[in-house]
Order: C-alpha cells, then structure tokens, then sequence
C-alpha cells in the first residue's frame, strides 16, 4: 500500500495512549505498540508485533496465545515490514485514527497497512475475536455486521470458521498463500484454493502450475482424499450455493487443530497436544508421487508401488509408445479402439479411482444416475459420467468432457466412474462378465470337492496325533525339534478357501507384470478379485526351502488374529501341488523400501516414521499380550513391515513364527531361523528365543528408521562396528543426534528423534533381562517420563554370530535382508 503522511501532531498521541494488555479491542485510545498486545476475550488468540526466525523486521501478527511455541496463525503487513532496529520500526502503532479507520503506523507517521472496509463509521473499534478473526466494527453494533475481518484475507494458515473459497455476489476469493520462508511471511510461491470452475475440488498451485488436487467434493470428503474421514476432532464440508462456494471445517472437541501450507508446498494439518506440549501432524497433502497433477497424462492411471508408477487405464495405451517406455508420460494414453459417436457408444464401469480433473465439468444435483448417462450419451463430447454424491446410495450427475485428466487408483472403491468406450469395447466386457459367471458357478462346485479333500486332511491329521506325543493340555509335541513345543490347537480352522482359476484370473495368470517380489516362500503377485478387492498372492514356490510347515504354521499363526498393525490373511487356496495365501494388498510396499532408498527416504519425515514405530510396537505388544495366543515373530525385520494407503504399518510374514500358551515365556530350538542383522545374542547363538527375542529385532528397526541405514553391512569410516555399536558409542559421548537420517535433519522433532534412539538401545541390550517389555515399550515412546540408563547392546561389535561356542550341532535357519534361505550350520 502506498505510504500516506499524517499531520506532525500525530506523534504527541503515543503520550497520552492508554495501552492494556487485557483488553480485546483496540479504539482511539487503546492501541497497540512495542511490546503490548491485546487478547481475546477467551484468552485463545493473541496480536502484537513479533519478529519471525531470525528476521530483524518486525510485523504486525495473530498467534495462539496459551501454545509456548508461538505459531502465527495470521499477518498483517506481511508484505511491507518493519525495521526493528530503527526508530521507525520500534515506535509503530496500531491504532484508529482521527479518520475513522483502522491503520499500523511506522515511527515518520506513514501508514504503512490499513484494511480496505466496505462502509464507514465515527465510531469504529477493532476486535480480536476468540475464534483469531480480527473484525472492525461499530462500536454501537452488536449485531454482528462487520465492516471488515481478517478471515476474508487468509494468509498461511486455515483455522476454524474460516471459508476458503469464493463468494460470487463480491467477487472476493479467500486462498492460502505460502510464506517466502520460515523468515519471511510474504506471499511464496505456493496456494491453495478452492477451485469452483466446473465442480468445486481444492488445488494446490506453485506461480500458475497445478501441483496437486484434491478431486471433486463428493458428499462424504474429497474422491482424491479417502484417508479424509470423519472424526471427533473437528467436522469438514463444502458449500456450494448460487452466492457462494467455500470448504471449511469446525472444531467439535478441544483439541486446538490447524490446516496450513508451508513454504515448501505442504498443505498439513496439525493438532495441538498438551501432554506432548507439540503440534502433531496428522494429515499431509500432497503423500507421494501419484499425488503429482497430472503426472501420468491425460487417461493415465497413476500406481503407488508399481515401477513405473504409471499405467494407462484399462481399454486404453500409450498414445506414443516410445516416449511412454523411456518415463515420459505427459502425452498420456488413448482408446485402444477409437470412439464411433453416432453409431453407438456406451460406458465402463472403474471403480477405485480418484475422479478426474473437473474444471471441464458439469453437474446436476437432481438426476439419477440412469438420466445422467442417457445425457452422456447423447452429447459425444461427454467422455465419463458419475454420481455427484455417493451418500446413501448415490444421487446427482457429474459429466466430464473431453480428456480425463490426473486419475490415479485408491485403496477405496467408494466412488464409480463410467467412461465412454467404443460398442467393440463393452462386447468384449459382456463376454468377460459371463465368462466370471462361468468361474463362479464352477468354483462353487470345486468348493464342495475342496471340503471333502480338507476333511479327510482334518481326519489323517486326527489319526496321525495318535502316533504323537500330547502334552497334559491335549496339545501335539512335535518331535521334530528336541526341547521345542509346536502348539497347534485341536480345533479345525475357519478361513475361506480361494479357487485356483479366481486367483490366477485375478493375477492376470501370474504374470511377471503383477509380480510384486519373492522371499524365501516363494513369489507374490498383486491381484483384483472380481468385486475390485486389490490382494497380494504368495505362492509356494517348487523350490522353495519352505513348505507344508511354514504355510500351516503362518496360517495358525495369523488367522484369526486381528489388529490394526497386522497384515489380514484372508484365506489361501489350496490345489494338487499349488499352496497360496491370500493377503490383503498394501500399495505402498515394505519399510525398506523407503528408508534404505536415497530416492525414496524424504517421503518418509519424521512424523510419519515416528507413527510406523508406534504402530509396530502397538502390533507387536498384541501378539505377545493381547492375542488368543502369545506369538513369538522371530522374523522381525524392515521388509516384513508393510505399510497401506495411509502409510500404517502391517506386520507380516509369519511363517516362521511360534506359539506360547499358559505361562510360557521362553523356548529352545536346534533350528535358528531369522535374518542376521535382527537376531538377538541368545538365539543365534543359543537357539534360544522369547518375547525378549522380538523387543531386541525390534529395537534394530528403530535404529535403522531413525537412522536410515542397515544394522547388518553398515560401515563407518572410524570404526568397524555395525549399527547397534555405532548407536551406543554416539549415546554414550553424548552425540546421538548424529545418528538421525540426514533427510530428517530439518525436522523439529529432536526431542522425539532422541527418546526413539534411547528406547531403541534398551531394546537391544544384551541380557533378555534387561531388555523392556513391548507394554513398557509402547508407554515409554508415548510418554515423557525419565528413561533408565542403556546397557551395551548385544553384538556391540562386529563378530561371527556362528563362531564355534558349542560341542554341540544345530541346524542354522538364516534369512538374508531380503530372502529366506536354509542352511546346515555346525557351531
């Protein structure tokens, strides 16, 4: 704003100015200046001058008043600051002046912002209300009309109440902009705004370039946002009406929670944690790179996990081959038969997808579904169709014209798009359906073969217990390993069994396409089931140095085990020499995916990893706790830990994993089976093996999280031991912030990052003994009481684990980092 010059006696009013650090409103004679503010009346919101990071400017600003670390939720003169240093800056007022308006004033007299008010008053006051809008007002009214509110000029910040949006009567548009930097509150490079051409969806720009969007409101959230739900903390919604169009959200607890975007192009939203005193983020947009805008092209379909992660939708190819194979996607993907309009087109169902761009939309809030195709279908421009509302069964018309733009599939199927296809095209998905048909009604008859067959498996097992040795409980002990009990309960499971021909349909017949990698099992394939359920297939291979044992015993294992942290088993097949487990799909791959991987790391921030620790300790204390039986993993490990959608983590992988019953805590086996890098002293040495044995594997995961480096094969340039050593040695001269992964170094959860390496040590300490429980383990990650002293850990230097130590000899089981693979071992 250009700088206006007040009359010479403006300056004698700082004399006379009556300042209140109680008060909520500033009038002619109650301003604020230096170090004074004003509160609201609730005690929420504070405004005043403050300087941010290490800026010497000073700016007039909005922050939570009861939150130690000041976050500024709100600026005024973000563009035109003041120097602190000078008398200019350090003399500057903000108050009413004789004209009648609200204006911050430098130190010469020149007004240097003052809010654009749509009426005038003799007697206006400005207001900081308990919600951090700050009104102007006539100080008569009290019927809450105001003149002007910063809630119409948002900077960085969303809070509560807030519209971000447009109102179409003024013309004025509410949008997040970005600071410079952490520095700098001026306007960055980045926005997020609620976009109303065609149907409303939120978009996150960097200058004039789409950098991510959220897809289409669709009655429940956003299609590109399922993780968006409901909640207890605040509620979300949009509103759409002929005066105006807004997204806002409203607190329906305590808990103090914010949506901000950063000047790196984050748009977050964080909650406030008194017990922790910290915000905690909780949402982040955009996640990965499938979130890109328009990363695949037009008709593309983008697929976290798969490499590449783009892929054309079903019925269409690459418009440009070549380009397509050397990772150039923007030219997209076309009809593998082109579009015959006037001689009949019709439409295919995709379910899971996010909704496509709908800037070139249109809607209709009354339609059917079945009136919103017959308009598709008559308009040849019109490519896709869908409902608008997916509430209660679905309701409304939104049509999409011309190319269908940033698509990418979801781990939802809670909305449908029908995309227009050539007639050839919906022949060849009729001949398919009846061919499932077929399948289906096949696969009925095959179950009943199938239970016969598992009945007579059930009663050779019954018959073969005769010849075993039972143990007071009726539990078979299996002679197969001296001094080792293999519990299996007598009752017969319960878990569906998978027909042969719907899984390899599923898998597009195992192709090498849908394989998604191999441990010591054998392959896994991604597949969809006929309803669109995504699963992953592990399928025994003939090689294998697994078999019956391991699949039986994993299916023991997990079958009826349910929690949130565990992967879910939701049946195998089993046909002549082919044995398969069935697994929900988890699209973003295994944890080592990300942390050993330079390219991938920075997807993971702090907040995100801290969570994955908290959710593989919370697993692991139900399987030694809280479960029908107490189960030992014995595998734990960075590539058994898979991680959903929303970045959760699933332990998996439980073929190798024991059952404890009764009072039980320990076990001794000839066979030490488990990866080298995770094994605790005692059982690669010993053979033997406890919960404690899981709290040790554990506590190298969260070394390596921490750090983003291997336990086994780490190298350091000053000494030769491995991570565990490395940690110890930092812990122990004070230094263990040199640990921490060096895409996390920005991050501001040092405290945090110091309690997890902390907790890490005492997992991995040598004596079981000393190791803590997972129950202590979970209370002491999410609590901030004192930590006991670590002891060195087990393996604190590098040695030979098979090292002679016995007369005796044991068969050595070993997994690498990535394979499970067997081998006889004399120790």
């Amino acid at each position: 704003m250009e700088s206006l010059k007040m009359p010479l006696f403006f300056s004698s009013l700082f004399s006379i100015l009556i300042v209140s650090n109680t008060v909520d409103t500033i009038t002619k004679t109650h301003s604020i200046t230096g170090s004074n503010t004003i509160v609201s009346s609730g005690g929420s919101f504070e405004m005043g001058f403050f300087s941010p990071g290490s800026s010497q400017n000073q700016y007039l600003g909005i922050w939570y008043k009861n939150i130690p670390v000041r976050t500024v939720v709100w600026v005024a003169n973000r563009e035109i600051p003041l120097l602190s240093s000078s008398s200019v800056g350090s003399s500057s007022i903000l108050t009413i002046i004789n004209s009648g308006i609200l204006a911050l004033v430098n130190g010469t007299g020149s007004v240097i912002w003052s809010p654009n008010m749509t009426g005038s008053t003799r007697d206006p006051v400005a207001q900081l209300m308990e919600s951090g809008n700050l009104v102007v007002r006539d100080a008569n009214d009290i019927s809450g009309h105001f003149l002007w509110q910063s809630f119409d000029y948002p900077c960085d910040t969303l809070l509560p109440g807030m519209k971000l949006g447009k109102n179409f009567v003024t013309g004025l548009e509410r949008h997040l902009s970005s600071w410079k930097s952490s520095d700098d509150p001026a306007p960055g490079d980045y926005t997020y705004r609620c976009d109303p051409q065609g149907y409303p969806q939120n978009i996150l720009s960097s200058g004039s370039a789409e950098v991510f969007r959220t897809g289409p409101w669709n009655g429940i959230g956003f299609s590109g946002r399922p993780s968006l739900k409901s909640n207890s903390i605040y509620a979300f919604e949009l509103v759409y009406t002929k005066e105006e169009v807004y997204y806002d959200y409203k607190l329906l607890s305590s808990v103090v929670s914010r949506l901000s975007l950063n000047q790196t192009g984050v748009v977050q939203r964080w909650n406030w944690i008194d017990r922790t005193q910290q915000w905690v983020r909780v949402l982040t947009s955009p996640t990965d790179n499938c979130d890109s805008y328009k990363l695949c092209g037009p008709n593309g379909n983008c697929i976290v996990g798969n490499n590449p992660v783009c892929g054309c939708l079903s019925k269409f190819v690459p418009q440009n081959q070549r380009e397509w194979e050397n990772g150039d996607w923007s030219t997209g993907c076309v009809r593998r038969t082109p579009l015959d309009c006037p001689n009949g087109d019709g439409f295919v169902k995709y379910s899971g997808y996010k909704m496509p761009d709908t800037r070139n939309s249109w809607f209709d809030r009354n339609m059917t579904l079945r009136e919103c195709e017959m308009v598709c279908l008559k308009n040849c421009s019109c490519m896709a169709y869908a409902n608008l509302d997916i509430r209660r069964g679905g309701s409304g018309c939104l049509l999409w014209f011309g190319e269908l733009i940033d698509m990418r599939e979801l781990n939802t199927n809670e909305q449908d798009v029908y995309i227009r296809m050539a007639s050839s095209e919906l022949e060849d998905s009729t001949a398919h359906s009846k061919k499932r048909e077929i399948v289906a009604v096949t696969l009925a008859l095959l179950t009943g073969v199938l239970l016969l067959g598992m009945s007579l498996i059930v009663y050779l097992r019954k018959r073969k217990r005769k010849n075993s040795q039972l143990n007071k409980e009726g539990i078979l002990m299996h002679k197969s390993e001296q001094g080792y009990t293999d519990k299996t309960q007598k009752e017969d499971l319960e878990l569906p069994l998978f027909d042969l021909t719907v899984i390899a349909d599923s898998t597009n017949n195992f192709s090498i396409n849908n394989k998604l990698g191999e441990g010591g099992f054998g392959p896994v394939y991604k597949g969809t089931l006929e309803g669109g359920q995504e699963i992953a297939v592990k399928r025994l291979s003939k090689n294998s140095g697994q078999g019956l044992d391991e699949f039986k015993n994993e299916v023991i294992c997990i079958a009826k085990l349910q929690h949130r942290n565990l992967v879910k088993l939701l049946g195998c097949c089993i046909q002549g020499e082919e044995m398969m487990l069935i697994y929900e799909y988890m699209p973003n791959k295994s944890l080592d995916y990300f942390i050993f991987d330079q390219s991938q790391n920075t997807l993971l921030d702090w907040s995100k990893r801290f969570h994955i620790i908290n959710g593989i300790a919370r697993g692991l204390l139900y399987l030694h706790q809280d479960s029908r039986l107490r189960i030992i993993h014995r595998d734990l490990k960075a590539s058994n830990i898979l991680l959903d959608i929303d970045m959760n983590p699933k332990i998996s992988d439980f073929g190798i994993a024991r059952s404890f019953g009764g009072n039980e805590t320990e076990a001794n086996t000839n066979r030490v089976i488990g990866t080298y890098g995770y094994m605790s002293p005692e059982y690669a040495i010993d053979g033997l093996f406890s919960v404690k044995s899981d709290v040790f594997s554990f506590g190298v995961l969260v070394l390596e999280i921490v750090s983003g480096k291997k336990n086994k094969g780490f190298y350091h340039p000053g000494h030769y031991h491995n991570l565990l050593g490395h940690a110890w040695r930092l812990y122990e001269e004070g230094k263990s912030l040199e640990l921490i992964d060096e895409a996390l170094w920005d991050s501001c959860y040092q405290i945090e990052m110091l309690r997890s390496i902390h907790v890490g040590l005492l997992c991995v300490q040598e004596s079981p003994k000393d190791r803590p429980s997972m129950s202590s383990v979970v209370l002491m990650l999410g609590s901030e009481t004192a930590l006991p002293q670590a002891k060195q850990p087990g393996f604190f230097t590098a040695r030979n684990v098979l090292q002679t130590g016995s007369s005796s000899s044991k068969e050595a089981t070993t997994t690498g980092n990535e394979i499970t693979s067997t081998m006889l071992s004399a120790r």
